[in-house]
């Protein structure tokens, strides 16, 4: 059997047992399924360098498929194929009579792609569209830095290359020269609703390849040998040009009553699937001569290289500072966060070759150009440019490979990449994310540069355990350059996210070194018995100064740090106890955040305690300093003052 009669044939029975997989479940996207027969076909059965019986094999080619929901096309060819999967615990070779289970909450096919609630052939969840080709770049950088030779492939639907993360991707991966990544679009012409925008008619899209600067192949996407030629160009040995494919198919390809706008996540059932399934072979029969599926070689990826990253000693961060002749700066007893930060992650990227540092054109403000300038370490800093969304799913291609990428922008930016940042934990990714020029404390900038929902929607990923078990995000806000220190430190010995938020003034120290800072812990500055004061980061310094006037009132205050969401609940409780069940939480954030946590943990305790929070209730302006904003929002240590006193009955003077 010629090689077009045989990926005509494969891809007749992958499209067969795509629409019997999504009938069987009751839902899925076999129209989908089916425009990607062929390019599946060719990929998993010829091109990619891959080990059936070891998915996650270090080496091998990659498929990421941002088109999540064409999904059961993949899981057709793996069930085809024999694939070892981990299913609930125990490895197993997937066959045809697996694919019955699509979707079953047991079942590791899971209806979008997902390497922890799925199989491991993927690398990350995809299905919230957009996002795939920037995981496929993430993965390209590592597999550069590693030398494997890894080629990465991703197919990405019409509809979705609207999605401006597509062309951040696409400008990411002519910046860094990344030619081992081949996006393919799937051009079906239809997404949901009906066609999709003429914009991204393939003439369209390959015109703004080009523009881009990628070689561009426009192919039959339902012509095996169209197909081959075109992975075979970017197999070439020595490209260096980016290159993307265009591919043209038909929604539904060889099913002619399943085709057109109508059929978008609807599987066929009963007679109509029987009608279906007879289109199909009579398809294949007008192809090829035969419907036998004769076997294709698969390809041996290349051999690792069998190189352990080096993990030493850390630093402690007066060695650092020292380091780095940076003692005067410690001796001044004055810091920023941001930058105390900077310097951990240098620390970090000398003890740790897994640590890369990722930046979206802010390094000099987050300062993690610390890491980026230092020569030894630059080729594992990584600029994203204005790219939020493309950055983050970068980073879970990083992590994917193996890394611990540190992304680091602005805390107010970070908005921009909620859901990629929520694919990534949903992924198991261990990403790290720092959001620098946090709370209101910048003033002058104005609330355009004010991150102020940030600590309530990371907090509620601190909720739900992740699927290594811990808390899906710890909240990190630092008080001080030791803490700043400390808690980098810590996010990269844990598996898993973690949100770490810097601000930009400068402020006193009120660590040392005798301080461990522990995710999950907290720390009590100031010992009272009348009322506690939890607050965490920039407010600290402004409820010290209201700890010296309650003082001053005849008024015993604690002050705890709570550095960390989720936290010691039974320490907390017990703090608040102590402090005859009065609390007081200020946070320069929006409701939702550090008060809402610790009011939920005191109203499921049963106890008697009173809650009173403080934290920006109205939308700020520009101010000219730190005092002059906390005053606008009634933030300011006057009016911690008057809160904690009231708690007790007390007017403040």
């Amino acid at each position: 059997m010629s090689f077009e009669n045989a990926i005509h044939a494969r891809a007749i029975l992958l499209d067969t047992m795509s629409l019997e997989m999504c009938a069987e479940s009751g839902s899925g996207h076999p129209t989908s399924a089916m425009s990607i027969g062929h390019l599946v076909a060719v990929l998993m059965y010829r091109t990619m360098r891959w080990l059936p019986d070891n998915p996650e094999n270090a080496t091998s080619d990659r498929l990421v498929l941002s088109e999540g929901h064409a999904v059961p096309a993949v899981y057709a060819a793996m069930a085809d194929i024999g694939v070892t999967v981990d299913w609930n615990g125990e490895p197993v070779v997937l066959n045809p009579e697996h694919l019955k289970t699509l979707r079953e909450d047991d079942s590791p096919l899971d209806g979008h792609p997902n390497p922890k609630e799925g199989v491991a052939f993927f690398d990350a969840a995809t299905g919230s569209l957009g996002q795939g080709l920037s995981v496929a770049a993430g993965l390209a950088i590592a597999a550069r830095a590693d030398n494997t030779g890894r080629k990465t492939y991703c197919i990405i639907g019409d509809g979705e290359a609207r999605e401006g993360q597509i062309t951040e991707a696409l400008d990411f991966i002519m910046d860094h020269q990344l030619a081992s990544v081949l996006p393919i679009f799937n051009c079906n012409s239809y997404g949901q609703a009906g066609s999709v925008s003429d914009q991204q008619s393939p003439a369209k899209l390959a015109a703004k390849l080009e523009a881009a600067g990628f070689e561009v192949a426009v192919i039959d996407g339902h012509a095996p040998n169209e197909i081959k030629t075109a992975f075979d160009a970017f197999n070439q040995d020595g490209r260096t040009q980016p290159m993307a494919v265009v591919a043209k198919t038909v929604k539904g390809w060889g099913a002619p009553s399943m085709q057109g706008g109508t059929w978008h996540g609807k599987p066929a059932t009963g007679k109509q699937l029987e009608t279906v399934i007879s289109e199909l072979k009579q398809t294949g029969l007008k192809l090829t001569s035969s419907m036998a599926t004769d076997s294709i070689s698969i390809l041996a990826p290349p051999k690792a290289n069998n190189i352990t990253p080096s993990v030493g000693t850390p630093m402690t961060f007066r060695e650092a500072m020292q380091k780095w002749d940076m003692t005067t700066v410690l001796q001044s007893g004055t810091m920023a966060t941001r930058r105390a930060y900077g310097v951990a992650l240098r620390a970090l990227g000398h003890t740790n070759e897994n640590v890369w540092t990722v930046d979206a054109d802010v390094s000099n403000s987050t300062f993690s150009n610390a890491f980026g300038n230092d020569t030894e370490l630059s080729d594992r800093f990584v600029e994203c440019k204005i790219a939020e969304q493309n950055m983050y799913s970068v980073g879970a291609g990083l992590s994917a490979a193996g890394k611990i990428p540190f992304c680091s922008t602005f805390a107010k930016f970070i908005t921009r990449g909620y859901d990629q940042i929520e694919m990534a934990i949903n992924s198991g990714a261990n990403i790290k994310i720092i959001g620098s020029h946090s709370g209101i404390s910048l003033a002058a900038d104005g609330p355009s540069q004010m991150s102020l929902p940030d600590i309530a929607w990371f907090r509620s990923f601190g909720t739900m355990n992740d699927h290594h078990g811990t808390p899906g995000c710890y909240v990190l806000q630092p008080a001080d350059a030791w803490a700043a220190y400390g808690l980098t430190h810590a996010m990269a010995d844990h598996t898993g996210c973690c949100y770490l938020r810097t601000f930009r003034p400068d402020v006193e120290m009120i660590y040392d070194e005798s301080t461990v800072f522990e995710l999950g812990g907290m720390e009590v500055l100031t010992e009272g018995r009348d009322v506690v004061i939890v607050s965490a980061g920039y407010m600290i310094h402004e409820c010290n100064k209201a700890i010296d006037e309650l003082d001053r009132m005849g008024v015993d205050a604690t002050l705890l740090d709570l550095y960390s969401l989720p936290f010691d609940e039974d320490r907390l409780l017990d703090i608040a106890n102590e402090n005859n069940g009065n609390v007081l939480v200020v946070e320069d954030n929006y409701g939702g955040g550090i008060g809402s946590a610790v009011a939920d943990v005191c109203a499921a305790s049963g106890d008697a305690f009173t809650v009173k929070q403080l934290h920006v209730s109205r939308i700020p302006k520009s101010a000219r300093s730190p005092e002059s904003i906390l005053r606008m929002c009634g933030l300011h240590y006057t009016d911690i003052t008057k809160s904690a006193a009231s708690l007790l009955g007390v007017v403040a003077t």
